[in-house]
């Protein structure tokens, strides 16, 4: 009798090292696509079709970019595929200043570890995963051999793109007043959110800071910018190594913003003035 039940002791273990085996096994990639629009505004109004067109080619490959979202369980590694620009042949170097760099999340552990290079400099931001109160609905749509779920939250605009710059940003820093001289409350923007999930791929991942649903995102679009899923492998036969980004100077995103804004105004203060002749 001792001997049944040692053997079926040992049973129970295999079993349950084996369903750990395989929980912690399951790891896949998502492959997506990046598009987004500019408005030229005034300027464009005094440009011909034709220079828009060469405007627009121009600036192609900031505004369609491909991603790579790797993945198991907990974790996700998101990365951008580099590629030449179509027109100088080189890498757009000065895009790159403001650009996403490699990002490690950890659902379970709540972190965010993301790389990010800015004027040859190497930082390795830590920061918490930024929260999203998604609203989900019963809206579904097919996006590939997938059938997706609607959801939608509203995300302060700065912290959809805590790692870019504009002028924008940097005279929203600086005190405005109102009519009586007051100092008014800087206005916080926040920017709609749409996302399409799909629980057949029971993960809460998804490409860039989006994240927290039951299920993969497979399209998400926020203001002038889309990211569509063209292609899912699931347990691929090569292991899918995940780990967070390691070398630079470490530092929060709130710091990073600020230390971004510091460098930008005195490059604007530094930049010699153009003289009227």
């Amino acid at each position: 009798m001792k001997s049944i039940f040692l053997k079926l002791s040992i049973l129970v273990v295999v079993l349950s090292f084996s369903l750990q085996s395989k929980a912690q096994e399951f790891q896949g990639k998502a492959y997506y696509f990046s598009k987004s629009t500019m408005d030229l505004g005034r300027w464009g109004a005094r440009l011909s079709e034709a220079q828009k067109k060469q405007v627009m080619a121009r600036m192609k490959n900031r505004l369609e970019k491909t991603y790579v979202l790797s993945f198991n369980k907990t974790e996700s590694f998101f990365k951008e595929d580099e590629k030449l620009d179509a027109m100088s042949g080189a890498t757009d170097s000065w895009g790159k200043n403001f650009a996403q760099g490699d990002q490690y999340k950890n659902v379970k552990d709540n972190q965010l570890v993301q790389s990010q290079e800015f004027y040859g400099k190497k930082f390795l931001v830590k920061d918490k995963l930024q929260k999203i109160d998604w609203q989900m609905g019963s809206e579904t749509k097919q996006i590939g051999n997938y059938t997706c779920f609607k959801a939608m939250a509203l995300i302060p605009s700065d912290e959809l793109s805590w790692y870019n710059f504009s002028w924008d940003k940097l005279r929203n820093q600086e005190p405005q007043v109102d009519s009586t001289g007051a100092v008014k409350e800087p206005e916080l923007k926040m920017t709609q959110v749409e996302a399409w999930y799909t629980p057949q791929i029971p993960v809460s991942h998804g490409p860039s800071e989006y994240w927290g649903l039951p299920g993969l995102i497979l399209e998400v679009s926020a203001d002038n910018n889309t990211m569509l899923c063209s292609k899912i492998v699931i347990n691929p036969k090569e292991t899918v190594e995940i780990e967070a980004p390691k070398r630079g100077e470490e530092i929060n995103k709130a710091d990073y913003q600020a230390t971004v804004i510091e460098k930008m105004k005195d490059f604007r203060n530094n930049r010699p003035s153009r003289r009227r002749g």
